[in-house]
This record gives C-alpha cells, structure tokens and sequence, in this order.
C-alpha cells in the first residue's frame, strides 16, 4: 500500500475525544512510514450517532478507532469481529477491506502484552487487576498469556465481582475477586494492572509495601498517577498508559497500512510530546 493509495483515511471516534492522543499517535506513524496522503482525524460520536457515522463513510477509508462508548455498540455494524475482540467483547480498531467488509479487532489486549514484554515482564506466577470494567475486562485476557496462576480483581460491588469472574470462566484464568476495601492486598502480586478512572487509588499509595512487582497502570493523563509516582518512589517498575496506547496504535498502523514496520520510538516521543504540552 502506498500513499497515493485510495483508501487513506482513518480516525477515531468516542464520547469525550478531544482528549484522546491517538490523532497524535497516528500521524506520527504515517509521517515515519512517508504515508504524506494519509489523514487521521477525531469525531465526537455518540452510541446513538454510530449507525450513522458508519453507513456515511465510503471507500477512501481504511479504517477507525474506537474509544468509550463504542466498543461494544460497534460490534452488530461489523462483517466480522476477530476471536481476540470476541473474547472480551470489545472491539477497538476496525479496518475496511478492498471488499468493503468491516472487520473488527482488539489491539487493546496485544498492546498490552507488548507493554509488559517490552518492560521484561514475560511470565507472573499470579496477578491483581484493580478495577473491573472494560479495561478490566482486557487486562485479564492479557494475563491469560502472561500469568500461569490465579488473577485477583479488586472490585467495589457484588455485580462487578460476578462479572470478573465470568470474564475469567470464559478466558480461561483462574480469576479471583476480592473487595475494594481490600483492594492494599493486590500489592502482594508480582505484577498490578491498575485499570481503575484517575483518582481512584491514590488512597492506595500509603499502603505500597517495601518489597514491590511491577505496577502497570493504564492512565496516562494526568501522569505519573499518585500510585505510580509512589510506586517509583519506593523502587518498583511502572508501566504507564503511555506505553499501552503506543502499542496498541502501532497494531492499529499496521493493520490499516499493512506496512509492518512500526516505529514505537517516534509515537511514544510524540506522545510523550503532546502530554508535556497540556
């Protein structure tokens, strides 16, 4: 593919996005690879605009990215949706064939695992997710490679407790849950995936033991969390959101590109550009 290519534009789509780095990400990537017809933009699009947003594209598109609330909405507008996007449910990145088919992935769940490999972090004898939503949900398909034993989730309710599990039933990890009170526990673990909205446990950060795993939590703005920045403060390796979305969105590059040669090094310093500047 090259980029006089008809098919040459993508963007992501979401409810908030004027946050989301992923136009920085990607045009970072199309400027490495000498992509200089290709665009990337964002659209505030709702679960009820979907439909619509969808139906009125045509073939100059390769493909999309899909943020909060979409994940799941998009999933009966698609051809197809990959075994990695089925297993959780969520789909991320959806790339429009030469047929006309969309088809759907999950980037989120390999992204994550590169994050880790990236960092060093090939095999845990066990892990602790905090939090239990969409990202919960991921981090737990991703452990599924990662970790041979048991996966404990911190959750604040009986409802989120039931469905961890599930997820767990269903990936195939042993999967634990636990209550949020307890939640300074998970601190044991080899390795935390923190999956939890900003805020939510910087409570924690008085309770971070001498001995520390690695801690991988998914914000990346405001970064460092106050978890992760004590985290760091006491010794232990963080992981950030950075390094997820940076992974994640090369995955996405090249499925809608084909062009295999990812250059993390120039996302992840645009990224890191982009999140100084705020």
């Amino acid at each position: 593919m090259t980029s006089a290519d008809p098919r040459h534009r993508a963007a992501v789509l979401g409810s908030p996005i004027a946050h989301s780095l992923s136009p920085v990400l990607h045009r970072a990537a199309y400027a490495e690879l000498g992509l200089t017809h290709w665009t990337y933009d964002r659209f505030e699009v709702d679960e009820a605009g979907l439909p619509a947003f969808i139906e009125g594209l045509d073939s100059a598109w390769a493909g999309l990215s899909l943020t909060m609330p979409l994940k799941r909405a998009i999933i009966p507008l698609l051809d197809s949706v990959s075994e990695t996007a089925s297993s959780v449910e969520a789909v991320n990145t959806v790339v429009f064939t030469e047929a006309g088919r969309r088809v759907g992935d999950n980037t989120d769940i390999p992204g994550m695992i590169a994050a880790l490999r990236e960092r060093g972090v090939e095999k845990v004898e066990s892990a602790a997710v905090l939090g239990a939503g969409a990202t919960a949900s991921s981090a737990v398909a991703a452990l599924a490679a990662i970790c041979t034993g048991p996966v404990t989730a911190y959750v604040r309710s009986r409802e989120r407790g039931d469905e961890m599990r599930g997820w767990g039933e269903r990936i195939g990890v042993q999967m634990r849950t636990a209550d949020w009170a307890d939640a300074a526990e998970a601190f044991r673990a080899p390795l935390v995936i923190a999956t939890t909205p900003a805020g939510a446990t910087d409570a924690l950060v008085t309770a971070i033991p001498a001995r520390l795993g690695v801690l991988f939590d998914v914000l990346y703005d405001p970064w460092p969390t106050v978890l992760a920045a004590g985290w760091s403060a006491h010794g232990g390796a963080v992981i950030g959101g950075l390094d997820l979305l940076v992974h994640q969105a090369a995955l996405q590059v090249e499925q809608m590109t084909h062009l295999p040669l990812l250059p993390l090094a120039v996302m992840r310093a645009a990224g890191e550009a982009a999140l100084s500047s705020r």
